[in-house]
């Protein structure tokens, strides 16, 4: 007999081993799990052999009851399936109850991103702001430019070393998720950013705790995505009807302004990192509603 909660170690173990997953990603696939193990206790359910479909399917009514979102219940639904099947793997039980486990589809959002010219006002307060040479004045604006310029995530810029960038080609290399590394460029505006911070700003924070990382704080460690938020959101403040709220809606807004530009599908898909060309065609979509509602504002016969 083998008791959901029982089994959790070893499958944490296998998630950040063998599949390389994020600590991120292993806090919410054990929280998913130690969810289910509860409503599962709450049903009488002990012991794994003994999970069906229907309470499988019951758990996750429970939490679009609870008001879970769609796509949080999707993920939860993946949730039991992968571990299901690990656990079949490793025979904790004998037949795979998750394999059949449908969800609801995903909440089919556009992402909301900036207009160009917000961008370019966004990147003109950043550099306002750093005239006064203060040393965290000029890593915010090296690290924004960077974020638009690249379409990183926030994460992965946190995780960039000194030697990950190359300021004269104008290339970083990132770890993007599932610890797969790309090679992302970046422009002139961003380079020279990150050059005046790299001669003129970092040295003044370093200390021996700093190591290789490329973006330090006012103590000498890496930066977290805490301040890189929070350093967007003071100049966001200052600029008005913005729909970004936070560093994702930068590289919702970079990878937007690339196909608006002309870039095809692919090369975005390269920048951003995603494994499927379909999760980087909603960039379209957005690009057609601007389309449209330019076409609706100018043209005589809208």
């Amino acid at each position: 007999m083998s008791a959901l909660e029982d089994v959790l170690p070893a499958f944490e173990q296998h998630l950040r081993v063998e599949k390389g997953r994020s600590p991120h990603t292993v806090r919410a696939y054990l929280g998913d799990l130690r969810s289910l193990a509860d409503f599962l206790l709450g049903q009488g359910v002990a012991d794994l052999e003994d999970v069906r479909l229907p309470d499988l399917r019951a758990w996750l009514g429970s939490q679009g009851a609870r008001g879970a979102t769609r796509s949080s219940v999707s993920r939860r639904s993946a949730t039991a399936r992968t571990f299901f099947r690990w656990a079949r793997r490793q025979g904790h039980v004998t037949t795979d109850v998750a394999a059949r486990l449908a969800a609801p589809g995903r909440d089919k959002h556009l992402p909301t991103v900036l207009r160009a010219d917000q961008a370019r006002e966004l990147m003109g307060l950043a550099a306002v702001a750093s005239d006064d040479e203060d040393p965290v004045r000029v890593r915010d604006r090296a690290m924004l430019e960077l974020l638009y310029a690249s379409a990183m995530r926030v994460g992965e810029l946190t995780g960039l070393d000194v030697d990950d960038v190359d300021l004269d080609v104008g290339t970083a290399r990132v770890l993007g998720k599932g610890d797969k590394q790309r090679v992302v460029p970046f422009g002139t505006p961003a380079a020279d950013a990150l050059r005046h911070w790299l001669l003129t700003a970092r040295p003044s924070l370093v200390t021996p705790e700093s190591g290789p990382a490329l973006f330090l704080g006012r103590r000498g460690r890496r930066v977290d995505q805490r301040q890189v938020r929070a350093a967007l959101a003071e100049l966001l403040s200052h600029l008005p009807d913005t729909p970004v709220t936070g560093p994702h809606g930068l590289r919702h807004s970079a990878a937007t302004h690339l196909l608006e530009g002309g870039a095809d599908l692919r090369t975005v898909q390269e920048v951003l990192g995603h494994a499927s060309l379909a999760t980087t065609q909603i960039y379209t979509h957005v690009s057609v509603d601007r389309l449209r509602a330019a076409y609706q504002q100018a043209h005589p016969r809208a």
